[in-house]
């Protein structure tokens, strides 16, 4: 395999990923440039380019990456779920792994840049699609068939979901000890039980 200086062309582009995911949830996207992230990642910043054409697509790989990680990880949280209950608890789950392992920060900053770059915009609608899947599909999976299902089709359920998820990380700003956050899903939580009537299955539905 071709060197690059400090290893192989592979602990290369590591480090970079590394790196950028570091400086996007540190610095944030304005943070961001090939030089911080050479410099985070003890590389030259030309590097960046010739592993990856450019900055933009190095953020957009290391979000792929993260995002296989946590949807392997998030599967097996919302798998364990039975009810609507036991949704809320993964939910609540799903929100603090991803805030405490910096997630939503990076997902969040790049979501902010796409507001005025088309093109950056256009990969990350790409990218959520995966996430607006998988939470039709738990949902789907523990009220499909029900008069809630019904109620509270999946996608719409989804597209409110990502919403929340998009619109809680601008809401940290003015909510640095997260107690209103916290207080919404205790807010749900308390909501969900009420939910135990509109759940039970439809004739012909398993």
């Amino acid at each position: 395999m071709a060197q690059t200086g400090r290893g192989t062309a592979e602990d290369t582009r590591r480090r970079l990923l590394d790196a950028a995911d570091q400086v996007l949830r540190e610095q944030g996207y304005a943070g961001a440039s090939a030089r911080s992230i050479a410099t985070a990642a003890k590389a030259n910043s030309a590097l960046v380019f010739y592993h990856f054409g450019g900055v933009d697509q190095l953020l957009l790989a290391a979000l792929d990456r993260a995002t296989e990680e946590r949807m392997a990880l998030h599967r097996a949280t919302a798998e364990k779920a039975r009810t609507v209950e036991e949704l809320v608890e993964a939910a609540t789950t799903i929100y603090r792994t991803d805030l405490e392992r910096g997630y939503l920060a990076q997902f969040g900053e790049l979501v902010a840049a796409a507001v005025t770059k088309p093109a950056l915009r256009a990969e990350i609608s790409v990218r959520a699609e995966p996430w607006v899947g998988f939470v039709a599909e738990q949902w789907e999976r523990v009220v499909g068939g029900t008069p809630l299902g019904k109620l509270l089709p999946a996608r719409d359920v989804a597209d409110a979901a990502i919403t929340f998820y998009l619109g809680v990380n601008l809401f940290s700003v003015i909510d640095p000890d997260r107690q209103r956050t916290d207080g919404v899903f205790a807010l749900a939580a308390r909501l969900a039980p009420q939910a135990k009537l509109l759940t039970m299955r439809l004739p012909g539905r398993r």
